[in-house]
């Protein structure tokens, strides 16, 4: 997380054409990969999987996922999924879709290797594609095998998404903790970190309404209308393997207002993540779970209208100074320049 500085511009407010400073959560989004589509129908018990299509070639950070252990394994996962007889099947399964089937999925893969974290196998899901017949998601599906899909292509600034993401794990915790019950008195006997009454003679069960100890945290989540504050693009962003003498670094988190030229990493990079390099997100607020954990970032299901929602973000000034002390300094030059050789 970070801070900015920014002017509101929401007519009638008190805070209307003043600088406010709000917190900011970086999100690190390189580009996503399609490698192939899920044709489903639906029946009365719901969704059923007709039939899925993969594309030829798939990296081996996918081909990870299908495996316990990469590096003992035969590596023969798609092995088939190659030559001129699969393009045929390819396209008999794609003529299926279009026959029968109702939604239409893309299969697509994160890019774990440009996070440059020690994971190396990628992550996996379906996106659903919407607008159109059946045979033009296909074919729009079909379009995008093996292209990259940049996170500017689906979201904007100022935009309204969701959050989905697992929280921050605590293990085995009391009810205390847990469920914010209040402590028995000092000389309560046996302890006085519990609830006192867990529930009547009869019903002669305890109600799932009593707070109980157990696992806290590491909770599936959704936090819902978070605004997009900025989509930055790449800083130094992953070549195809020849490394120049002096890359080149775009200055990502510079604004119109404060024209230092600037990366989005602050000084020693962020607590226990590192450099971000490549696309990021940046949306005001929070977001669950810890540093490193994959979220998944979706369109609001319901429109919104209020005047927080669509109010024109303008960024006056983004911190990039340290986050391990006081952060005096914004860039390594300013520091340098002012400690001297």
């Amino acid at each position: 997380m970070t801070h900015i500085l920014r002017e509101v511009n929401r007519a009638g407010s008190m805070l209307n054409k003043q600088e406010t400073v709000e917190p900011v959560t970086i999100l690190e989004a390189p580009a996503m990969v399609v490698i192939g589509m899920v044709g489903y129908i639906e029946t009365p018990r719901g969704l059923r999987a007709l039939t899925t299509v993969w594309v030829p070639f798939l990296a081996d950070s996918v081909k990870r996922r299908f495996y316990k252990n990469w590096y003992r394994s035969k590596k023969k996962a798609f092995s088939t999924t190659q030559g001129e007889d699969y393009e045929k099947e390819m396209s008999k399964e794609l003529e299926r879709m279009k026959k029968y089937c109702q939604v239409i999925r893309v299969i697509a893969h994160t890019q774990i290797e440009k996070i440059r974290l020690r994971q190396k196998k990628a992550h996996m899901m379906e996106i659903q594609v919407n607008g159109g017949s059946v045979a033009e998601k296909v074919d729009f599906g079909k379009g995008l095998f093996e292209k990259e899909v940049p996170v500017d292509g689906v979201f904007q600034q100022n935009e309204m998404i969701d959050v989905i993401a697992v929280t921050k794990g605590k293990g085995y915790e009391g009810v205390v903790t847990r469920w914010g019950v209040t402590r028995l008195p000092r000389k309560t006997h046996r302890g006085l970190r519990k609830v006192a009454c867990i529930g009547a003679w009869h019903p002669a069960r305890i109600q799932y309404s009593v707070a109980r100890a157990g696992q806290n945290g590491y909770h599936h989540r959704t936090e819902i209308n978070k605004k997009i504050y900025r989509i930055g693009k790449a800083a130094r962003p992953m070549g195809d393997g020849k490394q120049s003498a002096a890359p080149k670094v775009n200055p990502n988190a510079s604004t119109e207002k404060d024209l230092t030229k600037k990366e989005i990493t602050p000084l020693g990079g962020f607590p226990h993540y590192g450099e971000v390099n490549e696309d990021y997100v940046m949306i005001k607020g929070g977001v669950p779970g810890p540093k490193k954990r994959v979220i998944t970032l979706r369109k609001t299901l319901i429109p919104q209208t209020s005047r927080a929602a669509t109010e024109e973000i303008t960024l006056s000034f983004i911190d990039t100074a340290s986050k391990f002390g006081h952060g005096r300094f914004q860039t390594a030059s300013e520091k340098k320049k002012f400690y001297g050789p």
